[in-house]
């Protein structure tokens, strides 16, 4: 027995610590012209929390890990539409720069968030930032100009890959896990994963409602219906919906489960001038988030809440959807607006703890 125990722990630290699914859609791809960039985060750091800040020039929301001490983000928006995620490579690092320096990039996307606007801004903060930049990764861009990239990053240089150019993303996507195409090919990790994000984004077609390729179907069809994609060590999900170039940046949407992804439902978040992260999802006085630390114990104990949360996304999809399309039109002002969305998300943890309540 002790035997078995041994291998598991062995097996389990020789995993690569980061290892995420991430997929970008370009705004030509759907039918309301809207970008889309999902990530599907993998790591020990399994607390994590929604927090707010000020940066040096735009105010910002992001995914945070609860034991950080610092200034990190590991997924993101901002009041002027930019967005960022990344995804951790390891084939890419070609330099004796020590351990104790790198893994910086929950820190480079959150200075990111703070100052950029557009993927032009982030790859000027890519030439400006000292060298070395303390990175390994593959970073994913979009912003509410039309843009939409993924960029190579090591402590030195950068490789971009325009989601909107034909000859790089024919398919108007591209789905990226934990290798480079620029890499050393013997270094990839993800690769089996990669393949399962192709053939799940095979059943879309570009502009067909029916399977128009949504927060929901992203949230759903990549972080909960298993393996590969979903593992032990995943700590959450989040799709970011932008806005058409030239769109009012504010409209952009961050759909967040915060937690494990069959145990926690998904919330629809914005940047607007008030802060409208409700309390369960902030870090609290443990600096833990309230439903992160609900999913976590589901999780322990083995339980499936995929249905209690679907139920519960019906019903936040449909009362979002109402008044987010209202405000978009004009139908509502934007105080209406953000005291109906105040209210749908203090009504969604309610009913959360009620079916719970229920169930368990």
């Amino acid at each position: 027995m002790k035997k078995y125990i041994l291998s598991f722990f062995v097996l389990l630290f020789a995993m690569p610590a980061f290892a995420c699914t991430s997929v970008i859609i370009s705004g030509k791809m759907s039918a309301s012209g809207r970008p889309v960039m999902y990530k599907h985060r993998d790591t020990r750091k399994l607390d994590n929390f929604i927090g707010r800040y000020t940066g040096e020039k735009y105010t910002f929301i992001g995914l945070v890990n609860s034991e950080t001490e610092g200034c990190e983000v590991w997924m993101g928006t901002n009041n002027v539409g930019f967005s960022i995620m990344n995804t951790a490579t390891y084939d890419l690092k070609d330099d004796d720069v020590p351990a104790s320096q790198m893994d910086r990039e929950g820190n480079l996307m959150y200075l990111a968030l703070g100052k950029c606007e557009s993927i032009k801004d982030f790859e000027t903060l890519l030439d400006t930032l000292s060298r070395p930049m303390g990175v390994e990764a593959n970073f994913g861009v979009i912003d509410a100009h039309g843009g939409a990239a993924y960029y190579e990053v090591n402590n030195h240089k950068w490789v971009k890959f325009d989601v909107n150019d034909n000859k790089v993303a024919p398919l108007g996507y591209l789905v990226v896990t934990n290798f480079t195409q620029t890499g050393r090919p013997q270094d990839r990790k993800g690769v089996d994963r990669y393949d399962k994000g192709y053939e799940i984004m095979k059943s879309v077609v570009p502009g067909k409602k029916d399977l128009f390729c949504d927060h929901a179907f992203l949230l759903n069809r990549f972080s909960r219906e298993g393996k590969p994609i979903l593992r032990s060590i995943t700590s959450s999900a989040i799709a970011i919906e932008g806005v058409a170039d030239g769109g009012d940046p504010t409209k952009s949407v961050m759909w967040t489960i915060c937690g494990y992804p069959t145990a926690t439902p998904c919330i629809p978040l914005m940047v607007l001038d008030v802060d409208f992260i409700p309390y369960y999802l902030r870090a609290g006085d443990d600096n833990h988030s309230v439903i992160c630390d609900i999913a976590m114990n589901f999780k322990s104990q083995d339980k499936d809440l995929s249905k209690v949360c679907r139920d519960l996304e019906k019903f936040i999809d449909k009362g979002f959807s109402k008044i987010y399309n209202d405000w978009v039109s004009q139908k509502i002002t934007d105080s209406q607006f953000k005291v109906s969305y105040n209210s749908l998300l203090s009504k969604l943890f309610e009913k959360y703890e009620e079916k719970l309540a229920k169930i368990y």
